[in-house]
């Protein structure tokens, strides 16, 4: 069957790949499809997207091996690469493609969400669904540049674990750095909202039990804990304790009271992150069995967690239908081992993640120090004149919900937008070419990508931002347009794969500017950033700071942190010579980003958007790579040879 992109309901897009010439289900995508069973969500059309040519196109998947990875209840069709849409192309599977085509949610965590809020919308009956959002709805909410929960359950431990089914025999006496991070997580002490109560119980059923002289209970999980979360999962409301607390209890003060313990991933209550764990904790756990069953003592709070999960109503059944053998791997009680010492292969865990993540340092005294010292080395912030300083959008004539006026931001605030966009367009107006695709990053509600499709109507717009809200907002604008040039598409940076020709970004918020600077650089793309938030850059997953030699040459990561923190005085309400030193920090910072650019070939320019006051970041970067670069040195070489 031919398949194509005008859908009745919303797709899903997941990945097959192949192994031992047998096809075989990414761990990606067995955790869409046991969310799919466990929620008994049929709202999507699934298409398995199959990584080479071997399946010979559509229809239903006919490998035997195949099949039995996949769950009765979930109907799919096998669809090639090139068949998939355009936006489906252009990133990593999972995607979840709307019914206009237009939108598409890319991603691990952003897709498992997308299916639990539209399982919920079909079907408002069933609370356990919303449930698994958590506290708040923000379980796996938090991108994973930014969050290392999200990153380790989104990424980590599932590469891992993938990465040990390949290799199932080697270093089998290292357990990966992702899975001690789970085990520590789990030995930790639980902090869940207004716990105060639960806290209470488990402190006077242990002196009832100290007065009667009881043995201790051997797990504590087995206890209040649990009976807690069960309670939770099956009528919605904590157990009721068997009598009121004592009026001694009552008074112990809530720093006094005993710690609760983990029964799921995030504490008592069973969340979307169970879900992610539950497929890659299984077949790691089935390999170690089968491998190196004495490993499996390193890991005691894994293997707790491992069997509670299978209490949970529905997981045992969506793991038949989704041909997962659920087990439970049993140790002795005297082999279990106690929490994680801090010495050891904990150690390594915390040596990686200080590698990716570092604090912020403090510091004291400002940034003279600092300037003067880049001075000596004959480093000064360089700023390029607007090569078209006057240039604006035709404001007037647009269309309405072109215009920032019509969203709910003050007058003020509106006509500085309109400011920074007509810096924006000009320098991206210059860059273009008639099938070009531009991608708007960290879009927000589309003010950028929605002005750039209407002025470039022969090129692709692409936005790309991970808050839902706010592109659901940017799609109903590009509505009300008719725009055809558009598309949209909800995920982290990284998850966008697909070529393009200009990057371009608005207040990309810290360490979000170099992730934009550095998708565009590994593209060949041209850019057009403004910065913003520039307290905020610190040491990352991909880059570390200062990122130039010269820079790196010298200053250290301290001195690079006080400009960074002293870019952000440029308020209009500071005095005007701290306004200064913030704007030629800006600048220093900026030409730290410009020069490492320039070190892959790159033409970078630090500009000032005009008029200067549109925003306290007025800063501008824009790049040419390389064959532009030489291109336009040509093109002016050429100009000047005419004069003469």
């Amino acid at each position: 069957m031919k398949h194509t992109e005008e859908q009745r309901r919303p797709s899903l897009y997941l990945e097959v790949c192949t192994q031992n010439q047998e096809p075989r289900l990414p761990l990606h995508t067995s955790i869409v499809l046991f969310l799919l069973s466990y929620c008994d969500c049929k709202s999507f059309s699934v298409f398995l997207v199959f990584n080479n040519n071997d399946d010979g196109g559509g229809g239903s998947p006919d490998s035997e091996s195949l099949r039995a990875q996949l769950p009765e209840s979930v109907s799919v069709t096998a669809v090639r690469p090139q068949d998939a849409p355009q936006l489906v192309r252009s990133c990593r599977l999972p995607a979840a493609v709307d019914e206009s085509g237009q939108l598409c949610r890319a991603g691990l965590a952003v897709v498992l969400r997308h299916i639990l809020i539209r399982t919920t919308e079909a079907d408002p009956t069933r609370k356990d669904v919303p449930a698994l959002l958590g506290f708040k709805k923000t379980c796996l909410k938090a991108c994973a540049e930014v969050s290392r929960w999200t990153r380790l359950c989104e990424t980590g431990i599932p590469s891992a674990v993938e990465e040990h089914l390949q290799s199932p025999t080697a270093q089998l006496s290292q357990l990966p750095l992702s899975v001690l991070a789970l085990e520590r997580r789990l030995a930790e002490p639980v902090r869940v909202h207004n716990d105060d109560k639960i806290r209470r119980q488990k402190l006077q059923e242990q002196r009832l039990r100290q007065n009667k002289s009881l043995p201790e209970e051997p797990r504590v999980s087995d206890g209040l804990e649990l009976r807690a979360a069960l309670a939770k999962l099956s009528v919605e409301s904590l157990p009721a304790a068997t009598t009121r607390e004592s009026s001694e209890i009552r008074k112990v003060r809530t720093t006094d009271l005993p710690p609760l313990e983990h029964v799921f991933a995030e504490g008592l209550f069973f969340t979307l992150t169970d879900v992610v764990l539950l497929p890659c904790i299984h077949q790691y756990l089935r390999s170690l069995q089968a491998h190196s069953p004495g490993t499996l003592q390193q890991l005691p709070h894994v293997l707790r967690w491992y069997s509670r999960v299978q209490e949970v109503p529905g997981v045992l059944r969506a793991a038949k239908d989704c041909g997962i053998h659920l087990s439970d791997p049993q140790l002795p009680t005297s082999s279990l081992p106690g929490p994680l010492e801090r010495d050891g292969p904990v150690s390594l865990l915390d040596q990686e993640e200080d590698r990716e993540m570092s604090p912020q340092l403090p510091f004291v005294g400002g940034p003279r120090p600092t300037m003067t010292k880049l001075k000596e080395k004959g480093i000064e912030a360089i700023f390029t004149p607007h090569p078209c300083p006057a240039w604006t959008l035709p404001w007037d004539s647009l269309p309405v919900a072109i215009n920032p006026t019509e969203g709910k931001m003050s007058n003020i605030r509106a006509v500085r937008k309109m400011q920074q966009l007509n810096n924006l367009v000009a320098m991206v107006t210059e860059l273009a070419r008639p099938g070009c695709t531009v991608v708007d990053f960290c879009s927000g509600t589309g003010h950028v990508g929605i002005a750039l499709a209407h002025t470039l109507p022969d090129c692709q717009i692409i936005l790309i931002e991970n808050k839902e809200e706010s592109l659901v907002r940017a799609q109903r604008r590009s509505a009300e347009l008719g725009l055809k040039n558009i598309g949209f598409l909800q995920a982290n940076l990284d998850y966008f794969t697909g070529p393009f020709h200009i990057g371009v970004a608005l207040h990309a918020c810290g360490v979000a500017t170099d992730m934009v600077l550095e998708h565009c650089i590994q593209a060949g793309a041209a850019f057009v950033v403004s910065p913003c938030c520039y307290g905020f850059i610190q040491n990352a997953v991909k880059f570390s700071f200062p990122k130039s030699k010269r820079f790196q040459d010298t200053l250290s990561y301290k001195e690079h942190m006080i400009l960074c923190r002293f870019a952000d005085q440029t308020a209009v309400q500071l005095p005007p010579e701290r306004c200064h030193i913030g704007k030629q920090c800006m600048g220093l910072v900026d030409l730290d980003r410009s020069w490492a650019a320039e070190t892959r070939g790159y033409s970078v320019q630090v500009m000032t958007m005009e008029p200067e006051s549109c925003s306290p970041k007025n800063n501008m970067l824009v790049g040419r790579p390389p064959q532009r670069a030489e291109q336009e040195v040509r093109g002016h070489q050429l100009e000047a040879s005419l004069q003469i």
